[in-house]
């Protein structure tokens, strides 16, 4: 028996399963507002024109291994709900490779 998403899908279901990515992304925009103004308040205007540049350069720093960590745990995820271990370990191991590369070559 094969159960998919359509078959029991709810906007609660939905709700319950994106609300993690929802909030995460809400704390980090709090984050960024706080840190602009307390930077802009004690530090001054150049430094808060430094940060706004630098921010983009560090998003896309950090947008590879998010995107890398974010399809390798959906797929190991996959394939441990699929009873499947050893596919599982097979996707671990490339997908760990494949982020230390990149963090190596942008360190």
């Amino acid at each position: 028996m094969q159960i998919q998403l359509s078959d029991h899908f709810t906007y609660g279901r939905l709700l319950r399963f994106v609300f993690p990515s929802i909030l995460t992304m809400f704390f980090a925009t709090i984050y960024s507002i706080v840190d602009a103004a307390f930077v802009s308040n004690f530090v001054g205007k150049t430094s808060f024109a430094a940060v706004n540049l630098v921010m983009p350069v560090l998003m896309l720093i950090a947008a590879p291994g998010v995107m890398m960590g974010a399809g390798g745990s959906a797929l190991v995820a996959k394939f441990l709900g699929e009873g499947e271990n050893g596919k599982a370990n097979k996707a671990f191991g490339p997908s760990v490779k494949n982020m230390a590369t990149v963090d190596l070559v942008f360190m």
